[in-house]
């Protein structure tokens, strides 16, 4: 059975969350698994190097499928294996989509995105009610714990539960069948968007406790750009003064002796961060605070 490498390269541009992908949008890259590889990372990062000219750094496997064949039961399936990798774009690339545009509802830092769930808890409250009684109250309860709705509160991890809710309900366009009105955010052929649901929730998750936000982020920054750039991810706007003490008292980053150019007002001051201490907090995990949105 042939093994197939599925690549989800993020990347952050311009405060805005960025994923490789082709076909117009549609399509996340992905290559066979060579007799010469010795491992799966080492494969991915191989043909992904040489194809996109992208120098990897954090990589880490997400899950693996069968892929169904397309025709008659005689076609050979394969194995599907994603991975999630960071990178940085290069200036006059194509290829790259903000990821927002498959999850619109994802970005809750503006108010667009938080309009856009309060029309999907309408519309899948009406799909609630449309089934049994039992069945309905347990629906209404995924609704609520998913979108978090009646005081529970907005989980930015749970990105797939909340895609895989829409697709039961219908309201994407790559259910089956798809309800009359489904929701908006561009579709991806076969598993992509799932694929890319589950590469947001673990990148989400995974800046919590390990300080891989730093394979996003320039050389040096300024902490407005890293706060952005956490936010970018999160999908949710920080207490600036919150973050900044957090990451001054895990001495996560250090002064640099220059300056940040074309700023307005004061200049701001550019940061590095400690290759010694994200060493070893890569180990003993760091906390960003994003518990709560403002």
């Amino acid at each position: 059975m042939p093994t197939k490498l599925i690549a989800v390269l993020i990347a952050v541009s311009e405060d805005r969350p960025m994923v490789l992908t082709l076909e117009g949008g549609r399509v996340l890259p992905s290559g066979p698994l060579e007799a010469g590889h010795r491992s799966l990372q080492t494969g991915l990062r191989l043909w992904v190097e040489r194809q996109t000219g992208h120098a990897l750094g954090h990589v880490e496997q997400l899950y693996t499928f069968a892929d169904a064949p397309d025709t008659d039961a005689t076609d050979e399936r394969s194995v599907l294996i994603s991975y999630l990798a960071l990178t940085r774009i290069h200036s006059g690339e194509h290829g790259w989509r903000n990821w927002y545009d498959y999850f619109p509802w994802e970005d809750q830092t503006t108010p667009d995105g938080r309009a856009l769930v309060a029309r999907i808890a309408a519309q899948l409250g009406d799909w609630a009610r449309a089934a049994p009684p039992a069945l309905g109250t347990a629906r209404h309860q995924r609704i609520a714990l998913t979108f978090g709705l009646e005081g529970l509160g907005w989980d930015d991890e749970l990105v797939l539960q909340r895609y895989e809710l829409l697709w039961e309900a219908g309201l994407v366009p790559e259910s089956s069948p798809p309800a009359g009105a489904t929701v908006r955010g561009q579709d991806m052929a076969g598993d992509g968007r799932r694929i890319l649901a589950t590469a947001m929730a673990r990148l989400r998750a995974k800046i919590r406790y390990r300080p891989v936000i730093f394979e996003l982020m320039p050389d040096s920054f300024t902490l407005l750009q890293l706060q952005r750039t956490v936010e970018a991810v999160a999908g949710q706007a920080m207490h600036k003064q919150n973050f900044r003490r957090l990451i001054t008292q895990q001495d996560l980053v250090e002064e640099t002796a220059d300056l940040a150019p074309d700023t307005r007002g004061r200049p701001a001051r550019l940061f590095r961060f400690r290759r010694e201490v994200i060493g070893a907090r890569r180990i003993a995990g760091s906390k960003l605070p994003l518990t709560r949105p403002v």
